[in-house]
């Protein structure tokens, strides 16, 4: 048997982008690290609102939304019991405020996935570098925020390890944090340094042009073939240069076009996009931000207004009986073409020629990830020719290309670990995406 996702597994992927959210006593210092030194008097957002961020992140797409509860500095942005260094001890909301609620509430008014980061290095904490004595206290701080703001969609830890107090390596209890989850949120992913969700291996928003789901037990950065476990990618940047939000940075936002990049090799390449936005001392998020967001949701919904391949008439070289070529092209994403053997190939009738110079490709990846090797060609007035060779597919793949006017439009899967199961072929013209960004 293949490894396949989880219902969880499925769903995130589905949902495409995820958005962080880096908040906390960096804010306030103009750092990315802070030491653990910092006063608590120091974090007083002046205006925060939750609301605000989780309104720009559904309007923008996301699905799913992080929160940065605790950073390496162990500044804590809810009303923990275990530590003084929180927001308990700041003048915001004069000391009873909480972070992590306002944020839990604003997610669940829009609909959107809750996730909390909850960094494992604590720069603060006296007990770090005692292996027995952190784990505890971890675990505790752990088990606050899975207990106390409803239900939590996803855990972020990254592998930060720094030296404690006493001079010593921390030594995570991984195993002991993960059973926690299980037990309190049960169907939360559990991301980055963990079971459900594996980091792509670089802070740049991109995955590889062969990225597979399925994974060997042992890591590899790019998936493999053979994988025995499903254990997808997520691909982790930052809109601004810095993680935290820092003014001097209001006019380095990555630019249209490097976002539009970015989502063609993330999204485009089976993986999930985490894009970071912090927001600013306010507890807002920046209005540079905030335009330059709004002008990528604009900019993707007008490069996929338009599936050419949309309904036309399709044939295969062979078919199973109920998956048969047209629901690859049917814009249903329950059904997909099956073919009885490999190679296999699906042809597209066009009906007259077309423009196009960006092919969608999609797997029905409930039943898993399959597609090795496959090529497109397409039928123009000099007869066939090739337009892309690739090799997988998985949840979605985007192939951008130079513009091809043809009639016709042929998918042929030359290798694969199983049967593939192709949910759906789909063309796009968008003259804002230069061949120049290909690859």
């Amino acid at each position: 048997m293949h490894p396949k996702p989880t219902p969880q597994q499925l769903a995130w992927q589905e949902a495409e982008l995820s958005m962080f959210l880096h908040f906390g006593m960096n804010t306030f210092t103009d750092r990315e690290w802070g030491e653990g030194t910092e006063d608590p008097r120091w974090f007083n957002p002046s205006a925060l609102d939750a609301r605000q961020w989780t309104q720009v992140a559904k309007e923008c797409g996301f699905k799913y939304v992080i929160l940065t509860a605790k950073h390496h500095d162990g500044f804590c942005l809810w009303q923990t019991r275990y530590t003084e260094h929180s927001v308990k001890n700041s003048p915001w909301r004069d000391g009873r405020g909480d972070v992590v609620r306002e944020f839990s509430q604003a997610c669940r008014e829009a609909g959107l996935k809750m996730g909390i980061y909850l960094s494992p290095w604590d720069r603060h904490e006296r007990t770090y570098g005692d292996s027995p004595a952190y784990n505890r206290y971890f675990i505790s701080q752990l088990t606050e925020l899975l207990t106390q703001y409803g239900e939590v969609a996803e855990v972020w830890f990254d592998g930060a390890c720094g030296e404690g107090p006493n001079g010593r390596r921390q030594e995570y209890d991984w195993q002991s944090y993960y059973q926690v989850i299980r037990k309190y949120q049960p169907k939360a992913l559990i991301a980055i340094c963990g079971p459900d969700i594996r980091w792509v291996g670089n802070e740049d928003g991109y995955a590889a042009e062969t990225e597979w789901s399925v994974q060997d037990p042992v890591p590899a950065f790019h998936g493999n073939v053979s994988g025995k476990v499903w254990w997808p990618a997520e691909c982790d940047v930052s809109i601004r240069p810095g993680w935290f939000y820092h003014a001097h940075e209001d006019t380095k936002v990555k630019s249209l076009e490097h976002l539009l990049d970015i989502y063609f090799k993330s999204v485009g390449r089976n993986s999930v996009l985490l894009l970071n936005v912090p927001p600013d001392r306010r507890g807002l998020l920046p209005e540079p931000d905030v335009r330059r967001l709004r002008e990528w949701r604009s900019a993707l919904d007008e490069i996929f207004a338009t599936n050419l391949a949309l309904n036309k008439p399709a044939s295969a070289s062979s078919a199973q009986r109920a998956h048969s070529a047209r629901h690859a092209v049917d814009g249903n994403p329950a059904t997909y073409w099956m073919p009885r053997e490999l190679p296999a190939m699906l042809e597209i009738d066009l009906r007259k020629p077309v423009t196009f110079n960006i092919i969608m490709t999609q797997e029905y990846i409930a039943e898993g990830q399959h597609v090795e090797a496959y090529t497109v060609d397409a039928l123009t007035a000099s007869g066939w020719q090739r337009a892309k060779q690739g090799t997988t597919i998985g949840h979605k793949k985007l192939d951008r290309i130079a513009p091809v006017t043809a009639s016709r439009v042929r998918l042929t899967i030359e290798k694969a670990r199983d049967l593939p199961l192709i949910r759906n072929v789909a063309l796009y013209h968008a003259p804002r995406v230069s061949e120049a960004k290909n690859g």
